[in-house]
């Protein structure tokens, strides 16, 4: 008998949260995949609408492109953390 291993899947805040918190100081596209461990796709539309939401501003025109967070992500980033601190401190 084998034991089945269940990954959880992470929130989309959870994500977003990864995401600003690893751009506060600026990093790269292949970085910030990497350290969320997800796919190029995947950050591209979470870039994309953090841009979009003015969370994260795009650094550079030539490549690689550096992405860092706004103050206003900044912001988001300590709420989401502190909602999630929260919300772990709830589970029994």
């Amino acid at each position: 008998m084998g034991e089945s291993i269940i990954r959880a899947r992470r929130s989309k805040d959870r994500i977003i949260f990864e995401i600003l918190k690893i751009c506060t100081n600026g990093e790269n596209i292949t970085k910030i995949v990497y350290q969320t461990n997800t796919n190029f796709t995947t950050i591209k539309s979470y870039l994309d609408m953090l841009i979009k939401n003015d969370l994260i501003e795009c650094i550079g025109t030539t490549s690689p492109r550096s992405y860092k967070s706004t103050p206003k992500g900044i912001e988001m980033m300590n709420r989401l953390g502190s909602l999630q601190k929260e919300l772990q401190e709830l589970t029994v």
